[in-house]
């Protein structure tokens, strides 16, 4: 019988990180450790190498990129105004799944009339850009940060994240606030285990998952380094999101993700994400947002621009109640909720103009 209650949430010294102060570890927290101890000590489960793009046996590369300091490339793609004659440049950092290719879609009438530059970019081990196997979420902000100077973007540009894109959102908000213009957040995906969440809410949310989600995130916090192993098991319980079956409530969602898989898009947006190794791409998201962050988002000071964050109140794959929580502890985050709306919401008529008529005040 699977264990399907929330793992409190506790440190190395037992002291609790939500409204209690000291919590008994977990049943499933111990299994997960002892089965992460006996797999590395007998099936030693290592993820296959990566398909670098570029290399021999890789990919081809197709797309621009530039290179990073520490050799990398990241892959990106142009929209918008030409960058000489913009008034505002733009940084999209794109979801789960999703590619350089992915952004809020603006109106063409108003990217030109606001005079918008943007730039996606395939984020670490996704599409075109090279695997990082130190991907976190520090190492997320310092990708926008390089990328923004390699391509001359100045001293301070704007940042959007949707999904769980979002978390160089975050990551940029607390190592580099002073490069930030202004950041935007649509649907964030949220990490259950930041001490900022009371317990008794963040476990209720939780336990209202599928059961293989349930386990897919556990396993991304206590044991990433099985997580391979483990969404590799078909007799495993494991992620819907991934496998694109997770209930939607909201009816837009779940036309569009029903015919983006009746005409091909989702496979081939899969494909291409995950072309140079699922472990790269998905996997890495997994355990660098729901594993242990070196900081709690609701713990940042206010920061030197404004921040704005919109959610559905239908929205099936983050929930609204936890989003709702962290807006009212942070002051400075301007919160835009969408009544009937779900989690897809680059796909809400004008909502990509309202984000930016809004973000640039």
């Amino acid at each position: 019988m699977w264990v399907t209650s929330m793992p409190q949430i506790w440190d190395e010294e037992g002291v609790a990180k939500g409204a209690a102060d000291a919590v008994t570890p977990a049943p499933a927290a111990a299994m997960l450790s002892s089965l992460a101890g006996w797999l590395s000590r007998t099936i030693q489960p290592q993820p296959p190498a990566p398909r670098v793009c570029g290399t021999e046996g890789g990919p081809p590369v197709t797309a621009p990129r530039v290179r990073l300091s520490d050799g990398r490339h990241l892959a990106y793609c142009e929209s918008g105004v030409p960058k000489e004659q913009a008034r505002f440049k733009v940084v999209f950092s794109h979801g789960f799944t999703g590619s350089r290719e992915d952004s809020v879609r603006p109106s063409q009438e108003v990217a030109q009339e606001l005079g918008v530059y943007m730039v996606g970019f395939d984020r670490a081990g996704y599409g075109q850009s090279d695997p990082n196997p130190n991907r976190s979420v520090k190492s997320a902000a310092l990708d926008v940060e390089e990328l923004a100077d390699a391509l001359g973007l100045g001293p301070k540009f704007y940042l959007i994240g949707i999904s769980l894109g979002s978390h160089a959102v975050w990551g940029a908000l607390k190592y580099i606030p002073d490069r930030i213009a202004g950041a935007a957040m649509m649907a964030p995906v949220v990490n259950y285990w930041w001490p900022g969440f009371p317990t008794d809410l963040a476990a209720d949310v939780y336990a209202k998952q599928e059961v293989g989600d349930q386990w897919a995130l556990r396993v991304s916090h206590h044991a990433p380094g099985i997580l391979h192993w483990w969404m590799e098991q078909s007799w495993l319980p494991t992620s819907t999101v991934v496998a694109g079956t997770t209930p939607l409530p909201n009816r837009r969602d779940a036309e569009i993700r029903s015919k983006l898989k009746a005409d091909g898009t989702f496979q081939h947006k899969m494909e291409q994400a995950t072309q140079q190794g699922i472990h790269e791409s998905y996997y890495r998201d997994m355990t660098v947002m729901f594993g242990k962050w070196e900081f709690d988002p609701m713990s940042l000071p206010e920061p030197p621009c404004p921040v704005h964050l919109w959610q559905g109140d239908e929205d099936g794959l983050v929930p609204v109640l936890l989003q709702r929580h962290l807006a009212s502890r942070l002051s400075w985050i301007n919160y835009h909720e969408l009544p009937g709306t779900g989690h897809f919401l680059s796909s809400v008529p004008e909502l990509g103009d309202t984000v930016l008529r809004t973000l640039f005040g």
